[in-house]
């Protein structure tokens, strides 16, 4: 009996609407180059402070040339990133575009991302031969877009809600913070959580902590240069900083991208004074697979794919919670490390702020 190859009809409309999306994305994916040209280069901050403004304008307000900044100002234009009035051929940004892009103190600026996601291309083949051999990428394998990216990313939400909303939240801890107490920060990173806090309690001591020896060195070099003296940074990992019965220890972003969280957090425990707190801050996800398919879950997936999961697999656990673990999974790795009172203090559309005790 012969076999016929039936032949796959396309739904055309449905091939249409899924072309539509793929033209969508590979223009955010285009442009996300220029974002990172406009900040660099102050183009959205130019605008934003001065507007509206010629393309000529700008370019002589920003000592660049004419001609790119007009194919620049077309690309930000068409993404409804600036606006473009057709009668006088001016471009200017709404407040809402300059909190978004040019305002470095806006909680909403988004720019940092792209930094990051610039280095998730650089090291795509790196990712590439990891998914074949299933063995991770060590944060000091990235490249180096993605150490400041991170930085600029976290620092507007950091500013904005930890002290206004996250340590206010947890029992008792700003009177201690307040008061004087002994904290440190693990996962650190460049230091702009620990900075933050050392700044606006005065009284107490932070110790930043981070395993990655650039990152350290680039927040004792920013620390040096705000002239605090009651923090400082250390080259150690999860599981290896001193235990000096912390009144308090936080995890800013980091306790997922852990080769061993559920060790990390029973070191923690260990390191805190009996009567201490520990803040953990996690990117917010559901805890169904499918309930987390929305453009939030989305971009949290793809960077844990290039750079979370990579970063945990590298470790010795390796047990990769990824950045989209959920209430659940994350409350049982901080009770499996011994914490016997967990809870989510805050909760935001972006983040969990875990609370455990002892």
């Amino acid at each position: 009996m012969e076999l016929i190859e039936e032949k796959t009809v396309l739904d055309q409309t449905r091939l249409n609407s899924l072309l539509e999306k793929m033209v969508t994305e590979m223009g955010a994916a285009a442009n996300g180059s220029l974002i990172l040209l406009g900040d660099k280069l102050k183009l959205y901050k130019s605008l934003a402070n001065n507007g509206p403004l010629t393309s000529q304008e700008l370019a002589d307000a920003t000592g660049t040339s004419e001609r790119y900044i007009r194919e620049w100002l077309a690309a930000q234009a068409a993404s409804g990133f600036v606006e473009y009035n057709k009668d006088t051929n001016q471009f200017f940004m709404t407040p809402e575009q300059a909190a978004v892009l040019a305002d470095e103190d806006s909680p909403a600026i988004m720019t940092g991302a792209y930094y990051s996601i610039s280095s998730m291309y650089h090291d795509e083949p790196k990712v590439a031969e990891a998914f074949k051999t299933g063995k991770g990428i060590t944060w000091d394998d990235h490249n180096n877009c993605l150490f400041c990216g991170v930085e600029k990313f976290f620092r507007p939400s950091y500013k904005s809600s930890l002290l206004t909303s996250w340590i206010p939240a947890l029992n008792g801890i700003e009177e201690k913070l307040i008061s004087g107490a002994k904290a440190a920060d693990i996962g650190c990173g460049h230091g702009v959580s620990t900075l933050i806090m050392a700044e606006a309690f005065p009284n107490s001591h932070f110790t930043g902590y981070d395993f990655h020896e650039s990152s350290i060195k680039h927040a004792q070099h920013i620390a040096e240069e705000s002239g605090l003296k009651n923090v400082s940074f250390e080259v150690a990992d999860a599981q290896s900083y001193p235990k000096q019965n912390y009144d308090f220890i936080t995890f800013f972003d980091a306790l997922h991208d852990m080769g061993d969280p559920e060790g990390a957090s029973a070191y923690a425990l260990k390191a805190l004074d009996k009567d201490g707190t520990c803040m953990i801050v996690e990117p917010f996800a559901n805890d169904n697979l499918h309930e987390n398919f929305n453009p939030l879950g989305r971009a949290y997936y793809a960077f844990s794919t290039m750079i979370c999961t990579p970063n945990s697999l590298s470790q010795d656990v390796g047990l990769a919670l990824g950045a989209q673990a959920g209430r659940k999974k994350l409350t049982e790795v901080l009770t499996n490390g011994g914490f016997g009172k967990v809870k989510v203090a805050v909760e935001t559309p972006f983040n969990f702020i875990f609370e455990a005790r002892s």
